[in-house]
């Protein structure tokens, strides 16, 4: 296949630029590279591979493009469509072999075979046909479900997160800049049920916490690893470089850039 052959698109809704998966989405790489983490373990895919990313997780995309390119097909498959689906075909559900936020199904000709497919659907600006939008995702959904049946578990699972442990979810999930909704959210509790049990494990309020396990995450980085504020501050969930940096000297009384020239120098003269 000619990593060229199909451009960046969309097929359905787009994805919401948050770190939160509101719906399921299949994504296919077809030029540069893809780091994604959720929480638990990085995934990469490289041209030719592609995954499922799970509705109602948190994940971090690290784009790393090819003589500036960067190259995907992305299929939403929404509530609504994927509930369509369901009622039509009556898919039997299997357990679900994974609890990860990406799925990788595995090497599949028939999913190479759809994406070489929707070049003749494009449109002169370079997009897919609205017209084709669910006969697509209805014909790549048939393919995964095919090859992999348990995925109709994940795919026609239409409820809401349950209640599960705060404590352990929010120690491996703090450096995700989400609100405080979505947390409350994926761990099963209105907002309010959220901040009570917070205060109550963690005996801080849940930004005050989130801000000191972020910084406190940064500053490992910075002094034990040597990286950069610019190359961490999205990292560890902060949105802008500045308040990061603001916020990182009223905590320790010295700016990043200070703590990297310190490290620098403790180097020099060993």
């Amino acid at each position: 296949m000619k990593a060229t052959a199909i451009k960046s698109c969309y097929i359905g809704p787009e994805v919401s630029p948050e770190q939160f998966i509101s719906e399921h989405f299949f994504l296919y790489l077809t030029v540069g590279t893809l780091t994604v983490y959720d929480g638990s373990k990085e995934h990469k895919l490289k041209p030719g591979e592609y995954g499922i990313a799970r509705r109602n997780h948190l994940a971090k995309y690290n784009k790393q493009p090819i003589d500036g390119k960067f190259e995907k097909v992305v299929v939403i498959f929404d509530q609504p469509f994927l509930k369509a689906f369901y009622e039509r075909y009556k898919i039997p559900l299997e357990h679900p072999q994974s609890a990860n936020a990406i799925i990788r199904p595995g090497k599949n000709a028939l999913v190479d075979n759809f994406i070489q497919s929707l070049a003749v659907y494009f449109t002169e600006a370079g997009t897919v046909d609205t017209d084709f939008f669910d006969l697509k995702r209805t014909e790549l959904l048939l393919i995964l479900l095919k090859k992999n049946p348990e995925l109709a578990s994940i795919f026609f699972d239409f409820t809401t997160p349950e209640k599960i442990d705060l404590e352990s979810f929010m120690n491996r999930n703090f450096r995700f800049n989400v609100n405080l909704e979505r947390f409350a959210y994926l761990t099963g509790r209105s907002l309010t049920v959220f901040k009570q049990d917070f205060k109550r494990i963690f005996r801080e309020t849940p930004n005050r916490w989130l801000q000191k396990k972020r910084l406190q995450e940064a500053y490992f980085l910075l002094d034990k690893k040597g990286r950069k504020a610019s190359d961490i501050y999205l990292e560890v969930g902060f949105e802008n470089l500045s308040h990061f940096s603001f916020a990182f000297k009223k905590m320790f009384g010295v700016a990043p850039t200070q703590l990297n020239e310190n490290r620098r120098l403790m180097q020099v003269e060993h």
